[in-house]
């Protein structure tokens, strides 16, 4: 007999959720049958999840598992028999919180097999709570299946490519790898994947691309937490991608550290229809480039720059503007470079308020210095806090957060908005000079008809 099963998304940063058709290809495969909804575009329907023996929910990001927190409380008012799953990033490592709060089973960034152990282990009727035997598989799985987007809201009903203020592009997301190799203390891939990469078979990427392209997409992200963790077999991807649909371009993640490194291959991004490269700068300053172990420096940055402006790729910076490390002066030095390598069109700007946020599990926790800092972990915030030793960076944080939400609700400009924050910047010195009134001007020749998504980045 068939079981039922819903698997929940609450957001995915504005992407159709590759987090439910993955494994709903999986589940399908061995007769389940799958319902998928995907709460950041429709709201929850509840007659699938009263007749689920199944509801799983995926969490890849910080935002999506505390909004999943607030739905399962729904799930388990109208379904208290079914068998709840927690699956993604987010999940393995808030493991403890998610049993207390009714889980049955937490499965980490590997998650298909354990979804199809835990469907076969149901016969039809509503199974009672067990212990998980496979939270802990090793994330080293080769077997991968075409996602099945069946049942997903179509691709137009998602962010997009904004190429110029007149033209956007659909949007499809795909993954050519998972895991990483390095070990950036903030990163939330690193306690999963402690270093491991998974590559997923070209042909399998390919077929999935095909599919969206049916269903309208004219862009596809590759959401790889480093496209140049394997170069080779990215590359491979997208030139066969390229062939087969020249008119299609693409958006990849890459660390600068691997753009230093894989320099002679960066033209090849462009030429196979590449307009984006997401990197995480993070700071420009390089003690705290250090406390993250990101590998690189603030000359590194600009390095790259360079290079992705020479083959006219753009560039979208992310940051951690907000640590525990970043003074009053060090947040205006980090605008003032900004402007002089004219990056402000570039950047989100969300960007600017981003405060480091410590999960459980962080490798930042090694540092004593950090340790020394954080409260008590907090089951609600899902993150151990932490305030500035100096009080005035806490208020220059609120008062950023305010300026950007109230900037994007107005529909300022991305330099209105930057301009605002920088008067906050310097007036949070007391700084009454003309730097406190006017950024300064860029050396480098203006920017226009930057690509970007509509759905910033953030976690």
């Amino acid at each position: 007999m068939s079981a039922n099963v819903v698997l929940i998304s609450t957001y995915e940063l504005g992407r159709q959720s590759f987090g439910l058709a993955s494994p709903a290809a999986w589940l399908k495969a061995v007769g389940a049958n799958v319902t998928l909804q995907d709460l950041a575009l429709c709201a929850l329907d509840l007659e699938p999840v009263r007749q689920a023996h199944l509801v799983g929910f995926y969490v890849p990001m910080h935002t999506a598992t505390r909004l999943a927190e607030e739905v399962l409380t729904r799930v388990r008012q109208v379904n208290p028999g079914a068998h709840i799953c927690f699956f993604g990033l987010y999940a393995q490592m808030n493991r403890a919180h998610l049993r207390a709060l009714g889980a049955d089973t937490v499965l980490g960034g590997e998650f298909e097999e354990g979804l199809v152990d835990i469907y076969s282990s149901l016969d039809g009727q509503h199974p009672d709570a067990h212990d998980e035997p496979v939270a802990n598989r090793s994330p080293s799985r080769r077997s991968f299946m075409v996602p099945d987007r069946t049942g997903l809201p179509e691709l137009d009903q998602y962010a997009r490519l904004q190429v110029t203020p007149e033209v956007s592009r659909i949007v499809g997301y795909t993954e050519a790898s998972r895991g990483c190799k390095h070990l950036c203390r903030h990163c939330p891939v690193v306690p999963e994947y402690n270093g491991r990469l998974v590559i997923v078979p070209p042909e399998v990427v390919l077929e999935d691309v095909r599919n969206q392209i049916d269903r309208g997409a004219e862009h596809i992200t590759f959401g790889d937490p480093d496209f140049f963790n394997g170069p080779q077999h990215s590359l491979r991807i997208v030139r066969r991608m390229h062939k087969e649909f020249p008119n299609l371009s693409y958006d990849v993640t890459i660390k600068i550290e691997h753009l230093s490194k894989h320099s002679d291959l960066v033209p090849t991004l462009k030429e196979t229809g590449c307009v984006l490269v997401t990197s995480a700068v993070e700071s420009f300053d390089n003690r705290v480039l250090e406390k993250f172990d990101k590998r690189h420096t603030v000359e590194d940055v600009e390095t790259s720059l360079r290079l992705l402006r020479n083959v006219d790729l753009a560039l979208n910076p992310t940051f951690v503007t907000f640590t525990p490390w970043t003074t009053l002066a060090g947040y205006s030095e980090f605008l003032r470079k900004l402007t002089l390598l004219n990056l402000v069109e570039h950047v989100s700007p969300v960007q600017y308020a981003i405060r480091l946020l410590i999960p459980a599990g962080s490798k930042l926790l090694e540092l004593a210095e950090v340790t020394d800092l954080v409260s008590e972990f907090d089951n609600q915030q899902l993150l151990y806090p932490w305030r500035h030793t100096d009080p005035a960076m806490d208020r220059l944080h609120q008062d950023v957060v305010t300026i950007v939400e109230q900037g994007q609700a107005a529909k300022h400009s991305r330099r209105e908005i930057f301009n605002d924050i920088w008067r906050a910047a310097h007036k949070a010195q007391h700084d009454e000079s003309d730097a406190y009134r006017d950024p300064p001007l860029a050396d480098v020749r203006p920017v226009t008809d930057i690509p970007y998504l509509t759905e910033p980045w953030y976690c």
